[in-house]
């Protein structure tokens, strides 16, 4: 008697499986499978694994016929389910995921969670959605819910769904041709370069270069941008962004100094020389020199200054200088004070005579 009933339970259960497998399809969001491509809906038919003769490959053709990319179906005879998107996700796209239960029976307290951790309340809605999805997104995703009458009644916990954003493209790269230290006088290009996914090739990017933090070029199709001749005033600090029309997804490249070199910093050295000079100036000693003149100090002395770096290589120059008419005025006190001493001396004696 007893295992009669333990056969009829085993029957009961196979059936339900059954059942559930059967009905889950009709109940999903992949009811409807649909091919589009190229072709008229009269020149279509369906084929099977036996009529390829290398399914692994992608775009492969037999009979005169283009075949897809493999499409996974897959039937759960589990209570609950959930139900992420069938094809690739990237940034910038919605995510909508669906609690499902066998044959549709009313849920509540229904739960989403992200690698264990809990996306908000239990409550009745058996959808979540992200308008917006990043990497940071991806996760392990599942939901659990209470079942009502017809159900079982207890709590139920869905499998682990594996959802993964990937890259729409990685962040630019800023590069400068000829080079990041161009002559005055000729051409300067900026190029912005990064690449999106072969998979999302039909969406437009927006290039944005930057200086010194202001626009220089917002928003613009080509990721060139172009200085037709180059001054010393286009020397400074460079960045540039790229983003999707909607600006969904937007990243900047990191900064490129860009130094413009003048004829000045070329012909500084050569037209002046201080070693020269002071080589010929007599040197006074450092205690004369600290009692008669101030210390120079130069830019770099001062907190929060940072020149120019052009600006900061003529700013060297003068500071040169003014040394060596600093040396001259030392030498020069010192004749001073000993004419100064002569003179007091020579008019003393002359009373006495």
């Amino acid at each position: 008697m007893k295992l009669g009933c333990v056969l009829r339970t085993l029957a009961l259960y196979i059936f339900a499986a059954i059942l559930w497998a059967v009905q889950i399809l009709p109940s999903a969001s992949f009811e409807t499978l649909q091919c589009e491509g190229p072709v008229s809906p009269g020149e279509s038919r369906r084929h099977t694994d036996e009529d390829v003769t290398n399914p692994n490959e992608a775009g492969y053709q037999i009979k005169g016929y283009t075949f897809s990319e493999p499409f996974h179906l897959i039937v759960s005879y589990d209570w609950l389910i959930l139900q992420g998107p069938s094809a690739p996700i990237f940034e910038g796209d919605p995510l909508v995921l669906r609690c499902r239960a066998w044959q549709d029976w009313p849920l509540t307290q229904v739960t989403f969670y992200r690698d264990g951790s809990a996306l908000g309340p239990p409550g009745p809605n058996r959808e979540f959605s992200i308008a917006v999805v990043h990497k940071a997104d991806s996760g392990h995703y599942h939901c659990s819910g209470i079942f009502k009458s017809p159900g079982p009644g207890s709590p139920e916990t869905a499998p682990t769904v594996a959802i993964t954003v990937q890259e729409l493209f990685p962040a630019p790269v800023l590069k400068a041709l000829p080079s990041a230290e161009p002559q005055t006088g000729g051409p300067l290009t900026l190029n912005c370069q990064t690449k999106l996914s072969s998979q999302r090739s039909a969406v437009h990017l927006l290039f944005s270069f930057y200086k010194d933090g202001r626009t220089v070029h917002s928003r613009g199709l080509s990721s060139e941008f172009q200085i037709p001749t180059a001054s010393e005033e286009h020397s400074g600090s460079y960045w540039c962004e790229a983003a999707t029309e909607d600006g969904q997804v937007w990243k900047q490249s990191p900064q490129l100094e860009i130094r413009v070199q003048g004829p000045s910093s070329s012909t500084a050295s050569s037209t002046y020389n201080p070693a020269s000079q002071k080589s010929t100036a007599p040197k006074p000693t450092p205690t004369e020199n600290s009692e008669s003149l101030p210390p120079l100090t130069t830019p770099s002395e001062h907190e929060g200054f940072s020149p120019d770096p052009h600006l900061h290589h003529q700013m060297g120059v003068l500071l040169k200088h003014m040394q060596d008419v600093r040396v001259l005025l030392g030498h020069l006190v010192i004749e001073l004070r000993e004419l100064s001493g002569f003179l007091k001396s020579e008019t003393t004696k002359t009373p006495d005579k």
